[in-house]
């Protein structure tokens, strides 16, 4: 039971505290220092984790397929969310385009890297699958949070493209998206995401 507390230690807290950073720091390049006024634009992971979204559940998700009892690649987890006052931004509705993407973004580029070391290194067979994982958890990690449903980084990108007449009513929809995403994951309705990160990785090089 060694793997998967490793996932989490040396994959899963590195990707989740990444994504964050990543927003933070767009966010305040384009205009909006929040987060570096509240100390939250900083690698240490202890200002990130949400033990329920950073361990819990990535945990468990991991471990269902560790075990045998789920086939799906699909692992996913969220921490404390950034703190970013889109008001503030250069342009806001430009803008939140950018920082929405700049967490997924971040989890694809730890993707290829993961991907390069996998093929041109050398590692033990726990080395090599752990390699493996990396992609794919970064990958997973960076097509759900693509997911246009508020408050994924993908209803950032919505919010916009739409009218600005409408982002109320959309993020109005804030309070039901786990619940929403929840759903879709029981019912199978996110098992499209399996082929994608497969997809994704077999482009990346993955062999």
């Amino acid at each position: 039971m060694l793997e998967p507390v490793l996932v989490i230690l040396l994959i899963v807290i590195p990707a989740i505290v990444l994504h964050e950073f990543a927003h933070g720091w767009v966010a305040n390049r384009l205009g909006d220092p929040t987060a570096a006024r509240m100390g939250r634009l900083t690698l240490n992971p202890v200002k990130h984790i949400d033990p329920v979204g950073t361990i819990l559940v990535p945990g468990l998700l991991y471990l269902v397929h560790f075990l045998g009892w789920s086939r799906s690649l699909l692992v996913f987890g969220w921490a404390k969310p950034v703190p970013v006052d889109f008001s503030r931004l250069n342009n806001p509705k430009r803008d939140i385009i950018f920082v929405g993407l700049a967490g997924p973004l971040i989890n694809f580029a730890l993707a290829f890297i993961f991907v390069q070391l996998s093929v041109f290194g050398h590692f033990s067979a726990l080395g090599a699958k752990m390699l493996v994982w990396a992609v794919m958890l970064n990958l997973g990690l960076a097509f759900f949070n693509l997911i246009p449903i508020p408050p994924l980084d993908g209803s950032r990108v919505v919010a916009g493209l739409i009218p600005a007449r409408w982002e109320r009513s959309y993020f109005a929809l804030e309070p039901f998206g786990f619940v929403a995403v929840i759903i879709l994951l029981n019912t199978g309705m996110l098992d499209f995401l399996d082929p994608l990160i497969y997809g994704t990785a077999v482009l990346m090089g993955l062999k």
